[in-house]
């Protein structure tokens, strides 16, 4: 690999300088109250909003993990990037009973549909999953990227950028991380679009790639008796895990509660849909470029996450080597920003301020950076037990999110699409939930002692996406007997908060809150998505 020579660091420089300038300005927009903190104010507009959604998504583990995914065979997790029809049910569908409600949280949403042990429950649930995938994940993936490029050891460069993204998250609140969002977004895609262009030329174009690395390879669709993807549960898990994370999991939905109105915020989700579209193109396609030149004999690496770094600095001329560098940086620090923020809303505002509500607002602010700073810091320290539950980074990362993510699915769809549902039933799922997520991934890391034949090892040894796919049914079925086994909410309780129980009023209000042309893009990101699904299909 080449190292960063003077017009990279130059590149990288100009990065930090207007990264720096942006913090520095946001953090002088003093952060009042809770609302200013957390929620930049509620005064977004859909274009940051938008990029703000794409950023917080794409972290070092899909660039690392995706490419890595791209050129270890596992093209089948290409179905997890092409989800920017799933973002546009998060401003279709979501988002109005979201905002009518005036949430700053999930939890505070469950709560006002259901009770407030399902707030507790979603809460504490959230912060460990956070834990266990995104902050020690990114951490992870950052600090093999910023070794990579910077050419220092994994903990200096994890930790190093760990404290620069905390120091301008903890100071300047949602506002600074919408906003350096913004720039990192645009930083990436030009970045990545670069490789991505200069590596097809490289290897000769498209047909020249295939010819290499076989038709077959680019076959996302396995058979059902494919031992890691067969193609019915990954469709399955793939929607289900879609739907939770970008449509209930605070780390998304943050991002679009800060638009100033339901329009702003709808356009930003069909603006990050768009984007969505990019990471196939800008992530996985370098990744088989680089198995492509390996088979060649032309690049040289050992493990396939090391597939973007090494193309990235064998194949980028001087100056252009350091954008990308700058834009592997940037997808880091504002997926660890993103979740450092959201981490600390959920306990400030679901935890601390429900334990004292007379807590003045000043003092919360305080409570979420100093929340803040222990997340982090049990993130790191679950890096090396990370690192034993699977091979491939980006594997890993969706495999913990299919045991996390049925149960919530479960209670945020049945609760907005059934009035009949109510709080024991979210309750006793999400609860449930959370044990069988638990057991699963302790039988998963402790399976070569169990008994081969024992029911033990059949649950921690089966396919993770059929384990999810099932999961979710028995989800389904737990909430809705629950439900009906109980007496049914009140109607005061549930107004505005399912789809048969929203005034004539307020849909008169969601009506003029879009256009035609929202609509139409809509169609587009849509028919783009069953596009690439078509394409990628091995003929």
């Amino acid at each position: 690999m080449q190292t960063l020579d003077t017009f990279d660091w130059i590149t990288i420089s100009i990065y930090f300088a207007i990264l720096v300038g942006i913090a520095i300005w946001v953090i002088k927009k003093k952060n009042t109250n809770t609302e200013d903190y957390f929620l930049a104010g509620r005064n977004v507009g859909w274009f940051v909003v938008g990029a703000s959604i794409f950023a917080s998504n794409i972290g070092s583990e899909h660039v690392v993990g995706l490419a890595g995914a791209g050129a270890g065979d596992k093209l089948p997790m290409l179905i997890y990037e092409i989800q920017a029809w799933v973002v546009l049910i998060l401003g279709w569908v979501f988002l109005p009973f979201y905002a009518r409600s005036g949430v700053f949280t999930m939890p505070e949403f469950l709560e006002k549909r259901f009770d407030a042990r399902s707030r507790w429950v979603l809460s504490i649930f959230s912060i460990i999953a956070y834990v266990l995938t995104k902050i020690s994940v990114t951490i992870y993936a950052g600090g093999i990227v910023v070794a990579a490029l910077l050419g220092i050891d994994f903990w200096t460069g994890a930790l190093g950028t760990v404290v620069l993204t905390g120091l301008y998250t903890v100071l300047g609140g949602m506002r600074a991380v919408v906003y350096t969002e913004t720039l990192q977004a645009i930083i990436l895609v030009i970045g990545a679009a670069a490789l991505t262009i200069i590596g097809l030329d490289r290897v000769g174009g498209w047909e020249s790639m295939t010819d290499t690395i076989g038709p077959e390879y680019l076959n996302m669709w396995r058979p059902m008796s494919d031992p890691n993807f067969p193609w019915l549960p990954l469709l399955i898990a793939s929607t289900i895990t879609g739907i939770w994370y970008w449509c209930t999991d605070q780390y998304i939905v943050q991002r679009a509660l800060t638009a100033r109105n339901i329009k702003e915020g709808r356009r930003g989700t069909i603006f990050g849909a768009l984007l969505k579209l990019l990471p196939v193109f800008l992530f996985l396609v370098p990744g088989i470029i680089a198995l492509t030149l390996k088979m060649r004999g032309e690049l040289e690496w050992d493990s396939p996450d090391e597939a973007f770094p090494v193309l990235m600095s064998n194949l980028l001329p001087s100056g252009l080597r350091g954008l990308v560098a700058a834009g592997l940086l940037a997808a880091l620090m504002s997926s660890l920003a993103s979740v450092f923020n959201s981490c600390s809303t959920l306990f400030t505002v679901d935890i601390y301020k429900k334990l004292r509500p007379n807590t003045p607002e000043k003092k919360l602010v305080r409570t979420g950076q100093i929340a803040t700073v222990i997340i982090v810091i049990i993130g790191i320290v679950w890096i090396p037990i990370m690192a034993n539950i699977s091979g491939v980074l980006y594997e890993y990362l969706q495999s913990v999110q299919s045991y996390i993510a049925p149960p919530i699915t479960a209670v945020f769809l049945l609760g907005i699409f059934s009035k009949r549902i109510n709080a024991k039933g979210a309750f006793v799922t999400l609860i449930t939930g959370l044990i069988v997520a638990a057991i699963r991934i302790i039988l998963e890391l402790v399976k070569s002692s169990l008994d081969p034949d024992g029911i033990l090892f059949f649950i921690g040894n089966l396919n993770f996406l059929s384990f999810a796919s099932w999961f979710f049914l028995f989800c389904v079925l737990l909430i809705v007997a629950v439900s009906l086994l109980s007496p049914a909410p009140s109607s005061e309780k549930i107004e505005n908060l399912t789809y048969q129980t929203i005034s004539e009023e307020e849909k008169r209000n969601n009506k003029v809150s879009y256009s035609w042309v929202d609509i139409a893009v809509s169609v587009v990101i849509v028919v783009i998505v069953a596009g690439v699904m078509i394409f990628f299909n091995g003929a």
